[in-house]
């Protein structure tokens, strides 16, 4: 998920919203709202508006520290993040590659929800030596803030440590089954099963719910569900890729029949010769027999078409050294990853300081309709 709008850079971790964050933050502040009126009426209006949106931040600031509890680890086991999103139902890392043992699975997954018990427990803690004792509703600010706070993140722990995959409950399932089974294949197959069941569970639940008078709240109960069953089949699908294609190397499947052309041609003759004619989309350039660049119908749309016959190829190619390039050795997931985040087709393969072929989603996809085909 990409966010819109970027809030900064937390431990080297780009922090974003998603715009249906703003319809959840809406949501939380009249809540908020509701329960600070019917439980303080002698508060004033500005009194009750201001602790919401206060409150409402803070608990959106926990979200971020829970999603970057899950980022330091994934750092401290040597796997990248990129970014960390908050949208409607909360927040999402996204690590850029998928566990290799069971042990950082396991860890990446119950960081999250320790983080959330831990703020939770402080905040509840410091209400309590304030004065606090429930169940009776705190009467200043402070205190009733900090208890929404404590009671909420103990609620969002034990939210997510439902064993349903793509939860942080399920990725500590799938930790705890590959430990004991050896298997990261059957783990994610399990864990993801589990998911889908606890996801049409809540679906089931939800709607009854709502035919019994629950209203919004059984609707929210259901969508909930909706959306972890299909972050569940999404999140197999994506696990059960990177599983097949582990061990595979880039020059295993990339084509070193790299079609070429000369940097000096000019564009019109290359559209009409080379991309209208073969269909193919990207081509290596050469200089005096070596290659400098690559060109795609991207860098030629940027091009006045009555300017084509006066540009060079050369002039509008991407130098190589501007390129995203892999090696030979590079997972083919890898590459898969890398393409995936930056929108790239292909990318150039790299052997030695020069090209030495291509390698595309099509490969891959290829690759994994063959094994698919062979049930292996």
């Amino acid at each position: 998920m990409k966010a819109q709008i970027k809030l900064g850079r937390i431990f080297g971790v780009e922090i974003g919203l998603h715009y249906s964050w703003f319809i959840i933050a809406l949501l939380i502040t009249l809540s908020l709202a509701g329960q600070f009126s019917l439980n303080n009426p002698d508060w004033s209006d500005s009194l009750r508006w201001g602790l919401a949106i206060i409150t409402a931040v803070l608990f959106f600031a926990a979200i971020v520290a829970h999603e970057l509890s899950h980022a330091v680890v994934a750092k401290a086991r040597g796997l990248p993040v990129r970014s960390i999103t908050l949208f409607a139902l909360g927040g999402v890392a996204e690590i850029e590659r998928e566990a290799a043992d069971a042990k950082t699975e396991f860890w990446m997954g119950i960081i999250g929800p320790i983080t959330s018990l831990v703020i939770g427990l402080i905040c509840l803690g410091i209400t309590m030596a304030l004065g606090w004792r429930p169940p009776e509703f705190p009467r200043q600010p402070l205190t009733a803030m900090l208890m929404w706070l404590g009671y909420i993140n103990i609620a969002l722990a034990v939210f997510n440590m439902i064993p349903g995959f793509p939860l942080d409950g399920g990725r500590v399932l799938r930790g705890i089954v590959w430990w004991i089974t050896g298997d990261a294949r059957r783990a994610t197959t399990i864990a993801s099963r589990v998911g889908q069941f606890i996801a049409f569970g809540m679906i089931v639940f939800g709607v009854m719910r709502f035919f019994e008078g629950a209203g919004f709240n059984g609707l929210w109960i259901a969508f909930i569900g909706w959306f972890l069953l299909s972050a569940s089949r999404e999140s197999y699908a994506q696990l059960a890729i990177t599983e097949g294609l582990r061990g595979v190397r880039v020059a295993d499947v990339m084509s070193r029949d790299c079609p070429t052309v000369d940097g000096h041609s000019n564009l019109q003759t290359f559209v009409e010769e080379n991309l209208v004619r073969t269909g193919r989309r990207c081509f290596a350039v050469t200089l005096n027999g070596h290659t400098e660049g690559m060109i795609t119908p991207s860098e030629i749309s940027d091009v006045q078409r009555a300017r084509w016959p006066y540009t060079t190829v050369a002039d509008v190619m991407r130098p190589l050294d501007q390129v995203r390039t892999v090696g030979l050795n590079t997972p083919v997931s890898e590459a898969l990853e890398v393409m995936a985040r930056e929108d790239l087709n292909q990318l150039p393969v790299i052997a030695d300081g020069e090209l030495a072929g291509l390698i595309s989603r099509g490969h891959v996809l290829q690759l994994l309709q063959t094994r698919a085909e062979l049930h292996v």
